[in-house]
């Protein structure tokens, strides 16, 4: 029989603990020293390079001073009690958020769930000048009606579309097709709202092949600044955080939108019927890709169809050749790792170009603006969707050669 002697294995445990809370500290410190990420104040840090960069997380400690815990926030909002703003069905790859395992139909949960339950009004914009506070009569800011949160500023004829008035249209697709919500965020403090259901149907790229899940949304995003719209989408993508809700509106293949002005719930209700014609769509956007996903293509006809999509003249500058030669290897880093998953088809060309477009293109940010807000930015604005299509259409030629 082996006699433990509980002391020296809590002295050995404990030993164990600090050697690996020292090696945490040491690793985190590190990260700082080498310029990749900075302290933005408290308890809350920056994250400086990488894909990551510009998400923002906080660090939590013990008792002790010890980092305990690392929790990103990926864009969203936290609620009045600290937890994240956000309601999903699922755990999202962060692991944030109020998870309702299966989901729920019921609307007013998702919205206290995900923090979408404030209403918006508009207040005068007043300035000071000579010494006297005035009021500019044709401009107005939105204000969160819970916390009096500035949100953005409007014109005279700007209504509010308040969280619940959007998104009662989807209760009826709730009830009709039997499903639950998704998701439901808030991001950055309120500007912008977003949430989300599935749609019954699951389209399959190359069924009989790489077989690929398309699963078809809908997501709906209110934005509160004044400087954007109403908007519902139909996408391949479930927006559980900035970046997923981002790409809803890249990949979106149904679009709808309406700006805040008076009649504007009257005219959400049409959505309906717009987004009803979504699953024909689907049907042809899994044939076109199924059949990219059955065409070999050859390295040297990837790179004709790279360069007619960005042509370099013949007395192109150098700096203009050097451009060329770093997106060609960008793209061809990403063909390589898409070939390995679904082999060396179009349809890997396809995912390459629009990876590249996505997360790799330089993008020149505004003075007010990091890298990673501009390349949102040409997100939500649709900035690549011609090259996309394009990109798209010169790779379907292929399959009928």
């Amino acid at each position: 029989m082996t006699i433990t002697d509980v002391n020296t294995a809590f002295a050995d445990e404990k030993a164990r603990q600090i050697d690996t809370a020292r090696s945490r500290e040491q690793a985190f410190q590190a990260r700082i020293d080498r310029g990749e990420i900075r302290l933005v104040g408290g308890d809350q840090y920056e994250i400086l390079t990488g894909w990551d960069r510009g998400e923002r997380f906080t660090v939590g400690r013990n008792a002790e001073g010890q980092i305990s815990e690392i929790i990103a926030a990926h864009g969203l909002d936290s609620r009045s009690d600290g937890t994240i703003a956000l309601y999903a069905s699922s755990p999202a790859w962060h692991g944030l958020g109020q998870i309702i395992p299966g989901g729920t139909a019921d609307m007013d949960t998702v919205l206290h769930a995900g923090g979408l339950h404030f209403t918006v009004a508009t207040v005068p914009a007043l300035y000071r000048f000579g010494g006297e506070l005035h009021e500019h009569s044709d401009r107005f800011h939105t204000v969160r009606e819970d916390t009096g949160a500035a949100l953005g500023v409007v014109g005279r004829r700007y209504e509010p579309i308040q969280n619940r008035q959007g998104f009662e249209f989807l209760q009826e697709l709730v009830g009709r097709y039997d499903v639950v919500w998704e998701s439901a965020g808030v991001i950055k403090g309120g500007r912008r709202v977003f949430i989300s259901i599935r749609l019954p149907d699951t389209v399959r790229v190359d069924a009989d092949g790489i077989n690929d899940m398309i699963v078809p949304y809908v997501a709906v995003m209110n934005d509160h600044t004044g400087g954007g719209t109403f908007q519902c989408v139909v996408t391949p993508w479930r927006p559980v955080c900035a970046n997923t809700e981002r790409f809803a509106v890249r990949d979106a293949v149904t679009r709808w939108a309406v700006r805040h002005t008076a009649g504007a719930v009257d005219q959400i209700k049409e959505a309906r019927r717009t987004l009803g014609l979504s699953i024909d769509y689907f049907e042809k956007f899994a044939a076109e890709e199924t059949a990219l996903a059955r065409t070999d293509i050859a390295v040297a006809d990837f790179h004709q169809v790279i360069a007619d999509l960005w042509p370099l003249e013949d007395d192109a500058t150098d700096a203009k050749k050097t451009n060329f030669a770093a997106r060609l290897g960008a793209i061809d880093g990403i063909f390589r790792t898409e070939t390995e998953r679904v082999g060396r088809t179009a349809y890997a060309a396809e995912r390459a170009i629009t990876g590249y477009l996505d997360h790799v293109a330089p993008r020149r940010p505004g003075k007010s603006m990091t890298e990673e807000i501009a390349r949102a930015t040409a997100a939500l604005e649709g900035a690549d969707d011609d090259t996309k299509a394009k990109a798209h259409k010169r790779l379907m030629l292929l399959t009928r050669a």
